[in-house]
């Protein structure tokens, strides 16, 4: 007797939720700030580091970190639940591969060796053209420890795109395990979870596991101050809340207590991590004292709380305006919603290096810190989205290689 396995069937396309994408394109577009408020910071160790740093940056860049890239991850989950039941684990882990790994690829070889060959020109004694520098770049090595980072090397990096790394190293990973689950098996455990958030706070409880990586695997300070781990369990939560609207009813239901308890918990954490981080050769990343240990496990239960809370509050219903008032906003809307839905994964790629080079022109102004940043803000902002507007979406081949589906408009 054989046993059943899952064989996803062709559905109808599920229900299109807005504020996924644009959660998805704010956060995008949210890090051009936060990359731009790293010229300026004292810890980070950026490409181009203004002369004149704060650690100011460092209390505001908390607000956004614990919440922004595992949103990310979050959502890119919720996708893949309804990818792979209309495409199947094989059909998933192609449309994966071409979605993701054609861009990585091309960024790779392309534009992801400007901002690294941009740290070395900030020294005077540097003079090497970009053309002899790209060899070097490439100079690589396999790492399986680091895994899915296996290529390692004295230039090389993965850059900003550690985030495309990571989502489809998770997704490849994600297609056999449901080729493999057997269907029967599979319902049976998501009926359980889904009665188990019936209870008020339920929710919440998937926090543990995420605070339990974060105080004894450590943050990674270049992974946006998340553990590598952590981001599974966020993309693998996305992918079992999509599963049953329960969890959804249950994310709205306690949106306010997770808005809580997530304010709470950052509020207390948030010390302990700038104390550690001012004793000697400390590091709250990885450090395993325990105001370090305890300062993790707090950030990484406050991500979750957070994250709960952002998506319930954004699911709220709403009372439809009457149809004579919606139709020419609406139109307009449908426009500016379709251009951004679909611009999300090529800004991403395309912004750091922008940043990066506007960034290289400006910190050598003789200006204040807020003038520059506001200009490496605003001409980054306007550079990347002329670049995808222009460069990017306008021909099938250029869509192709930035991940976008569809025909060019």
């Amino acid at each position: 007797m054989t046993t059943e396995r899952i064989e996803p069937p062709r559905e109808a396309r599920p229900e299109r939720r807005p504020e996924l994408d644009a959660i998805r394109t704010l956060v995008v577009v949210g890090l051009v700030f936060f990359h731009s408020a790293l010229v300026f910071d004292t810890r980070d160790d950026f490409y181009v580091k203004n002369a004149e740093t704060t650690d100011a940056t460092t209390i505001v860049a908390g607000l956004g970190v614990v919440w922004a890239m595992p949103m990310l991850f979050l959502v890119a989950g919720l996708g893949s639940w309804h990818s792979l039941r209309r495409r199947g684990p094989a059909g998933f882990a192609v449309e994966r591969l071409l979605r993701l790994g054609v861009p990585l690829v091309f960024a790779t070889l392309t534009i992801l060796p400007v901002p690294q060959w941009l740290r070395l020109r900030a020294d005077p004694q540097y003079h090497e053209s970009y053309l002899r520098f790209l060899p070097r770049f490439y100079d690589v090595s396999l790492e399986p420890a680091e895994f899915p980072f296996i290529l390692q090397g004295e230039h090389f990096e993965t850059g900003h795109l550690w985030f495309v790394v990571l989502l489809l190293a998770f997704s490849l990973m994600l297609a056999p395990l449901v080729g493999w689950l057997p269907r029967d098996r599979g319902r049976r455990i998501r009926d359980r979870l889904a009665v188990a958030v019936r209870r008020r706070g339920a929710v919440l409880l998937p926090a543990v596991p995420v605070a339990v990586i974060s105080a004894l695997m450590g943050l990674e300070e270049g992974y946006a101050a998340w553990s590598r781990w952590a981001y599974l369990l966020f993309f693998l939560y996305g992918f079992v809340l999509a599963s049953d609207e329960r969890f959804r009813e249950a994310m709205r239901r306690d949106a306010v207590p997770a808005a809580a308890a997530g304010l709470v918990l950052f509020l207390v954490g948030m010390p302990g991590f700038l104390i550690a981080a001012e004793a000697p050769g400390g590091d709250p990343f990885t450090d395993m004292t325990a105001l370090a240990i305890g300062a993790r496990t707090l950030y990484g239960a406050a991500g979750w709380c957070w994250l709960v809370a952002i998506l319930g509050f954004l699911d709220r219903r709403r009372r439809p305006a009457p149809a004579a008032a919606r139709e020419p906003r609406d139109g307009r809307g449908r426009r500016l919603y379709g251009y951004l839905a679909t611009a999300a994964l090529p800004l991403y790629v395309l912004h750091q290096p922008i940043v990066v080079g506007v960034a290289y022109g400006v910190v050598g102004w003789g200006a204040p810190i807020a003038v520059k940043y506001l200009v490496i803000v605003a001409a980054s902002l306007v550079l990347t989205v002329a670049a995808y507007d222009l460069l990017v979406r306008r021909t099938r081949v250029t869509r192709f290689l930035f991940g976008m589906r569809g025909p060019s408009g």
